[in-house]
């Protein structure tokens, strides 16, 4: 009677059953850590940029001149590098901010049209989906993702 080391069939297909449901728990709350992620450099580098456009309007006493729905690159020609060293020129999601300016340079925004990169009019105040627009114009969010913002 010969005696073999080693797993049955049974215990294998246990042991792959259970990291399959362990997979299917930790997955989606992955995913979801990760977008919540995004939203947060999104939001920061919301805030460096509105930082340094009220230096700018400081010193020059206007915010930067841009056209509508500009991006990043043609804010950056005023901002960088004496209000901000480097401007980040997309958002969380890759995807280009989209700045615009009044023409007397006194209202500003600085939008990111967040992880479906489409423009949401109607978000205003505090969103609970990775698909909402992240707002912010003359020195505060008007758009933002739900919870506590430092």
């Amino acid at each position: 009677m010969r005696k073999e080391k080693g797993f049955t069939l049974i215990e294998l297909l246990i042991v792959v059953a259970i990291i399959g449901i362990i997979a299917a728990i930790a997955i989606p709350n992955l995913l979801n850590a990760i977008d919540r992620g995004k939203q947060k450099r999104t939001m920061a580098d919301i805030r460096s940029i509105g930082t340094a456009v009220e230096s700018y309007a400081v010193d020059n006493n206007h915010y930067p001149y841009s056209y509508a729905n500009a991006n990043a690159t043609t804010m950056a020609t005023n901002l960088a590098p004496i209000y901000i060293k480097t401007m980040p020129t997309k958002d969380g999601w890759n995807n280009d901010w989209h700045a615009d300016s009044n023409a007397s340079g006194s209202l500003y925004t600085v939008e990111s049209y967040a992880k479906d990169n489409t423009n949401d009019t109607t978000s205003a105040g505090q969103t609970t989906d990775f698909n909402c627009d992240i707002t912010f114009a003359n020195g505060q969010f008007y758009a933002w993702p739900q919870g506590t913002q430092t």
